[in-house]
Formats: C-alpha cells, sequence, structure tokens
C-alpha cells in the first residue's frame, strides 16, 4: 500500500482540528491549525477554522484579521463570515455582525448558524422580539431537526435512554450542536448530573451566546448545584431574551423560589400562568407558592383550579392532603378512586394519588385502608426507584472508619472559622422544620431551607475516585488550605439567602451522614440532630409523598435499617466530636417547651428571646412538607400516632430490632 499523498494528510490533519474546535479543545485546535496554515498560508479552510479557534479563545480582534483574509479569498465563504460577524459581536460591534450575517441569509435563507448569529446580535441590540423570531428560524432550519424533535418527545414522555441516544448520535456527528448539547443537559439535569449539564450548556452557549434554551437550563443547572446568584443572573438573562416565553419565567420562579423571594416568584410563576393559561401544572406551583407564604386559602383554591382543569391531577389531590388539614369529603374521595380505577394515568401519578387516598383515610380513622394505600404508593415508587440498603449501611461504615479522632487532631485549626452556620439534621419527619422556625424567630437567626451545598461538595468528592465513589476517602488528599476554602466557598454561595442576620440555618436532614466533613470545613458551625421516636419518625417517612431524594422511605425494612444507621452515626460523632452536637428531642420539646428551647438557644449561643416560644406567629416562608405544621402552637397529637397502624409497621418494628430499647 503506498503512502498517503500530503493533501489527504493535510486533509485529515484539518478535519481532526475541527472535530476538536467542535468538541471545545479550542486550544490544542489553534495549535494544529497554525501548523497547518505554516504549511498552506492561503489555505481558506484552515484561515477560517484557525479564525473559529480564536474566537473561542476569546481573541476577537485576531479572529477578525484571520477570518477577513479567508473572505478576501473566497467573499462568498458563508461559514467564515458567520464567525466574522460572531467575532464582531463579541468584540462589542453587535451592529456590525448584524450586517456580515445579513449577508449570509441573503444568499443562503436557510443557514442554521447565520440565523443563530444573527439572533444573538439582535439580543445584544435590544431587539428581543426580533431575536425570538431569528432563534425560531434557527429551529426550523436545523438540519438535524427531525432528530431533536425525537429525542424531545421521548424526553417528555419519560424515555429518557431513547432521547439520550438521540442527542448523543447527533454529537457524534457535531460535537458542537447547539440544541443536542442543550438537550442532552437536560437529561444530565434530569438525571440529577447538574456539573455535567452546566459543562454542556456552557458549550452550547460558546457557539450562541444567547440561545434562550441554553440559559433557562443554565439557570436550573446553576440551582442544583447551589449557585444562586449566578443562577439568578441566568434566569433574569433568560426573561430579557424571551420575555414572552413561559419557560423562562418558570425558570425565574425557580430560582426566586430557592433565593426565598416568595413574592417575586409568585409574580413569575402568574406571569407564566397568564402566557400559558392551559399549563395545569402552574396552577399546582402557584398553590405551593401560596402555602410557601402561608396564604392557606389561595393554596387551597390554587389546586382545586388545577383539578378544575384536570380532575385526575394525581399532584393537585396530593397536594391538597399535604395541607394536612384539608379534610376530603366523600365526593372527592370517590372522585380519586375513579382516577386509581381508570388505569389511564402514569405509574408515578398512580403512586402520588394513593398518597392523598392513604392521606383521606387516616383522617378518617380508617387506618387499615390508609396504610394500604401507603403500602401501594411506596411500592410504585419503589419500582422506579429502589434503594439499595447494603449499599448505605456499606458507606456508612466508611464513614465511621474514616472519620475518626485522628483524622480531626491532624486537622486542628483548618476551616472557615465562621460561626455564622446552624446545620439542623436527623431523618425526615423528625422536627427539623420545627426546630428551624423557633430558631428563625430569633432576631439573629436567618431561617433558609434545606441547601444541596454540602451535598454537592460530597459528590464532587466522589467524583475524584475513578469509580466516583471515593468520598470520604478521597478527603484524605485535601490540604488543611483547601478544607477552609470549601468552607469560604460553601459561605459565598449561601450569601444570597442571608439578609444581615448573625446565623442562618441549613436543615437539610440527610446532612447526618456528614457531620464529619462539616466540622472539617465549617469547625465552629453550629450541629443539632433532629430526633423522634424512630416508629413515628419512619412511618411519617413512609406515609410522606417527597418529591424527591428520600427513595429509602419506599419500604419498612428499608427504613428501620436506614433509622440504625443514622443512630450509629450520630453514637460516632459524639464519640470523635463530644460536645458538638446537640440533641434535641421532639417528644421533649412538646412536653415542656420553654425549657427545651433555652437549652437549643443555649447550645446555638444565643440569648434567650420571647418570640421563640411564638414560633408560630413567625411570618416567613416555610417550603417543606411541615409547612401547615410549625405555623400552630405545639401539640402532642403525633406522638405515638404511630400506634394506630401497629399491626402494619411490624416490620419496620423488626428492622428498628433493639434501637427502640433508647426510646422507651
Amino acid at each position: 500500500m503506498s503512502a498517503p499523498s500530503r493533501s489527504s494528510t493535510f486533509d485529515e490533519r484539518l478535519r481532526r482540528a475541527h472535530m476538536a474546535l467542535r468538541a471545545g479543545q479550542a486550544a490544542s485546535a489553534e495549535g494544529a491549525l497554525r501548523a497547518l496554515a505554516a504549511e498552506r498560508p492561503g489555505d481558506v479552510s484552515c484561515l477560517w477554522l484557525l479564525g473559529a479557534a480564536l474566537l473561542a479563545r476569546d481573541q476577537p480582534t485576531a479572529a477578525r484579521e484571520v477570518l477577513e483574509r479567508a473572505l478576501a479569498a473566497a467573499p462568498e465563504f458563508a461559514e467564515a463570515r458567520v464567525d466574522l460577524a460572531r467575532a464582531y459581536r463579541s468584540g462589542g460591534d453587535a451592529g456590525r455582525a448584524r450586517e456580515e450575517v445579513r449577508r449570509v441569509l441573503q444568499h443562503e435563507p436557510h443557514h442554521h448558524r447565520a440565523w443563530l448569529a444573527y439572533g444573538d446580535a439582535l439580543v445584544d441590540l435590544g431587539q428581543h422580539a426580533d431575536a425570538a423570531a431569528a432563534f425560531e428560524r434557527a429551529r426550523l432550519t436545523d438540519p438535524h431537526r427531525v432528530r431533536i424533535e425525537e429525542a424531545t418527545a421521548a424526553f417528555t414522555a419519560g424515555d429518557r435512554r431513547k432521547s439520550e441516544a438521540i442527542f448523543r448520535e447527533i454529537l457524534r456527528a457535531d460535537p458542537s450542536h447547539v440544541a443536542a448539547l442543550c438537550g442532552l443537559a437536560a437529561v444530565s439535569l434530569a438525571t440529577d448530573v447538574p456539573a455535567d449539564a452546566e459543562r454542556l450548556l456552557r458549550h452550547a452557549l460558546a457557539q450562541s451566546a444567547h440561545t434562550p434554551v441554553a440559559w433557562r437550563g443554565l439557570g436550573e443547572a446553576l440551582i442544583a448545584l447551589g449557585r444562586l446568584a449566578e443562577a439568578d443572573a441566568a434566569a433574569r438573562h433568560a426573561t430579557q431574551i424571551e420575555p414572552d416565553n413561559p419557560y423562562a419565567w418558570i425558570t425565574a420562579g425557580l430560582v426566586a423560589t430557592r433565593l426565598m423571594r416568595q413574592e417575586q416568584a409568585l409574580e413569575a410563576y402568574e406571569r407564566a400562568a397568564r402566557l400559558k393559561p392551559e399549563e395545569v401544572r402552574l396552577r399546582t406551583t402557584l398553590g405551593h407558592v401560596h402555602k410557601t407564604l402561608g396564604s392557606r386559602a389561595k393554596s387551597e383554591a390554587a389546586y382545586k383550579e388545577a383539578l378544575a382543569l384536570d380532575p385526575g391531577l394525581a399532584e393537585a389531590w396530593w397536594s391538597l392532603a399535604d395541607l394536612k388539614t384539608y379534610m376530603f369529603d366523600d365526593a372527592e374521595i370517590a372522585a380519586m378512586e375513579r382516577v386509581l380505577a381508570d388505569g389511564k394515568r402514569s405509574r408515578s401519578e398512580v403512586g402520588q394519588l394513593h398518597f392523598a387516598v392513604g392521606r383521606a383515610f387516616e383522617q378518617r380513622r380508617q387506618y387499615g385502608e390508609a396504610f394500604a394505600h401507603y403500602a401501594r404508593g411506596n411500592a410504585l415508587r419503589r419500582l422506579d426507584a429502589a434503594f439499595d440498603i447494603e449499599r448505605f449501611e456499606a458507606r456508612c461504615a466508611r464513614i465511621r472508619a474514616f472519620f475518626d479522632q485522628r483524622f480531626f487532631a491532624e486537622r486542628a485549626g483548618s476551616g472557615d472559622p465562621s460561626r455564622a452556620p446552624i446545620f439542623i439534621v436527623g431523618l425526615p419527619r423528625s422536627g427539623s422544620t420545627l426546630i428551624e422556625q423557633i430558631l428563625a424567630s430569633h432576631s439573629q437567626v436567618e431561617g433558609t431551607m434545606e441547601l444541596p451545598n454540602i451535598l454537592i461538595i460530597t459528590r464532587e468528592l466522589d467524583a475524584l475516585a475513578q469509580d466516583r465513589n471515593g468520598y470520604p476517602e478521597t478527603l484524605r488528599g485535601v490540604p488543611a488550605a483547601q478544607l477552609t476554602a470549601l468552607g469560604s466557598r460553601y459561605l459565598a454561595q449561601t450569601e444570597p439567602l442571608r439578609h444581615g442576620r448573625e446565623h442562618f440555618t441549613d436543615k437539610l436532614p440527610n446532612n447526618f451522614s456528614h457531620l464529619g466533613l462539616i466540622h472539617a470545613i465549617l469547625p465552629q458551625a453550629t450541629l443539632i440532630d433532629a430526633r423522634r421516636h424512630p416508629m413515628d419518625a419512619c412511618f411519617g417517612t413512609f406515609k410522606q409523598h417527597f418529591a424527591m431524594g428520600q427513595t429509602f422511605s419506599y419500604d419498612l425494612e428499608d427504613l428501620g435499617r436506614y433509622y440504625r444507621c443514622y443512630l450509629s452515626l450520630m453514637d460516632h460523632w459524639d464519640a470523635v466530636l463530644p460536645g458538638r452536637v446537640l440533641h434535641f428531642q421532639y417528644e421533649q420539646l412538646v412536653r415542656d417547651p420553654e425549657a427545651n428551647i433555652r437549652r437549643l438557644l443555649e447550645h446555638c449561643g444565643l440569648p434567650f428571646e420571647p418570640g421563640c416560644l411564638s414560633f408560630h406567629e413567625t411570618r416567613r416562608s416555610v417550603r417543606t412538607a411541615s409547612a401547615e405544621q410549625v405555623r400552630q402552637p405545639l401539640y402532642t397529637s403525633g406522638v405515638g400516632h404511630w400506634r394506630h397502624f401497629e399491626k402494619e409497621l411490624e416490620p419496620l418494628r423488626r428492622a428498628l430490632g433493639d434501637s427502640l430499647n433508647r426510646f422507651g
């Protein structure tokens, strides 16, 4: 076989450089292209790609010079002229960028990249309506449009595997395809991999700086990553680009909700509902915001509006049930049972509806029927999200082994010294929201919410290992300065939630696994364990339809074993960090509120304030399942409630084993 010709070698090297550039490897592409340009100084394809590489490396002036050389030799080279327009826009001359793209579109009105570049230039010029039209033309001229629509339909239908496969197929052909990058990012968000979503969306925005769907997705990804200030900026930009797109306002509402700007969230969701009045789920979202704000009547009305539009909407039925004190009448129970019987709803919707019917029967003290529905709802949820309790037990054992006294002794003095954070951990339905409400009634404490920031750090530490299961062992190699930086990062990322008060709460219950990490990066933070009798705590979790994240709660045996893991970890923290954690027992609080509230404040280093005793009168947003309960005075009816289900909960009692002996 003869050696390849010089021309074919050049073309192959050019092709590889082009693919590297499309994949976002601009630096390596530039190096290869400079070598190729030295061999053939006048090759217009090489000059085009070199200009594009310089543009990708944020060198618009150099990019323009190279691209103008290419166009001097080939004035009708559309791809080069599109990138020249992008270089002008990147350099601040959006008007010239618009004119360059118009020149392309006059001759090639179906040029997909030209329409994207035109939309970008129009956004910079403040011509948002025209920009929206340009981005729509970009969608319609996309050579992969049919496959993109097929993938999007699969994603909407819940077939993430098919959707992902199509998006990846498109990206193998064109790693810079904007719509496919955004679609794959949506899949990453749906599968709880927000870091991958951000990477994909940043690459998409490098191709088209103002693509609306990319900015909406970026807002959601940054929320999931705990970077709220950046998420807010992304959401605001999305609404500026597309002020008449309801999904832009939905993203803005989501960000405002996480920033605890509930009035702003309400305004955003109401605007989205006006733009898309047929979207029934916006009614339930409005109900959730009203609930958070404490507007019970408006919340209930919104859920019923949703049911008027869709009588089988499981989310709306459960939302009424989750108001805790809403009493279903006979007609409403019959309506829910008809939906369960008709077989037209998805498995997840049927599962959610079982929880609502269970709550209705429990309110009527028909405990056997109630439990049957709770059990069925959990069984259906478990089919979609099984929990590996043995893996969790092994992970807890690894955490106990790793975070020993020597670990903390060797790192004494490291971490950010701030005393601002108050971490409230435990199991769901154990009183963490109540503790937060008490503390938020103090003049020095900002009540926030369940913050994801610590879990994000643990995932990053997990990802340092090849099998992505490296935490906590990967923490061993983290130097003291980096521990301090992690603590400072946590404080910086949560800063948008604070409004001048000295302390703030972080009440993510599942952080009980990570008190060792928290102490290492924030050694002066306050640590509180919200504890409740295991039968009440576990059953309260079992009958609660959580939106996400509590997959251990779908099976009674898993619940019991999970609770034992929790107790073993809390015992471990007491051994290696003596006195650091306050164990705050729900039952003791309701029996003697003042003494226990004083003890709580003392542990936090806070002076007693009478307002903490009347916490139910504090006006603030509450986003958890206990939102309605913490707006009422303390009551004892929840203590021992599990006994109504004693027979059905026997598997839980067996799984809890001797841990029950600690609670009488």
